[in-house]
């Protein structure tokens, strides 16, 4: 049986590249992220701004000022702790670290304003956010990592245990949460999911910056 995260992945791929997944249908401004030429400045702008996202996120989770939050704690899909990790590494090479940016700053106001008041359009970006990580994400870590980190993968980039369980384990909690919503919620919901990719891609953006 269909839940309804087959509909939220459904409008997430209208909303891909062709780069960014086989089932993509938009058409591309950016160039594509083999013909990328980062620097360790932009990335490490990227990761703090992303680290402030997460770190929004996974407290909203953790405080669950909607009851229905206080399911997807601890879901193993968590970034905040790895993205300090990595960060601490890039600070031991001797790299300085940026304060965050425009684009960190404003995503995580965003996302707790949304939090108090809208819970289905909260959602929707939570599970944009770390369902994306996980896919297009690691494309983008592994490329970047080519190029201008040796190879090295980051924490960012791993999970503990099967990262397709944990994925699977999230579905069945969203399908559950929203199992309780009306079609009205359902449809707002998804006409959300346009904005977590501009924010997100926002943030993305700051690799080539």
């Amino acid at each position: 049986m269909k839940g309804f995260v087959d509909e939220m992945r459904a409008v997430a791929m209208k909303l891909h590249t062709k780069d960014q997944a086989r089932e993509g249908e938009k058409e591309s401004v950016d160039p594509p992220i083999a013909a990328w030429n980062p620097s360790v400045d932009g990335y490490l702008k990227f990761l703090v701004d992303s680290k402030v996202v997460f770190d929004t996120l996974e407290s909203i989770v953790t405080t669950a000022l909607h009851p229905s939050y206080g399911e997807f704690q601890k879901t193993g899909l968590e970034r905040s702790e790895q993205l300090s990790k990595d960060l601490e590494w890039f600070k031991e090479e001797g790299y300085s670290i940026p304060e965050p940016s425009k684009p960190g700053i404003v995503y995580s106001s965003y996302l707790q304003q949304l939090a108090e008041n809208d819970p289905p359009a909260f959602i929707c970006h939570f599970y944009n956010i770390y369902f994306a990580h996980s896919a297009g994400g690691r494309i983008i870590g592994r490329k970047v990592a080519e190029k201008i980190l040796n190879k090295k993968q980051l924490e960012f980039y791993k999970w503990e245990g099967s990262l397709s369980q944990l994925l699977q384990s999230a579905r069945i909690k969203l399908n559950h949460v929203s199992s309780g919503w009306s079609r009205e919620e359902k449809n707002h919901c998804l006409e959300e999911t346009e904005k977590s990719f501009v924010y997100s891609e926002d943030i993305i953006r700051l690799i080539l910056s």
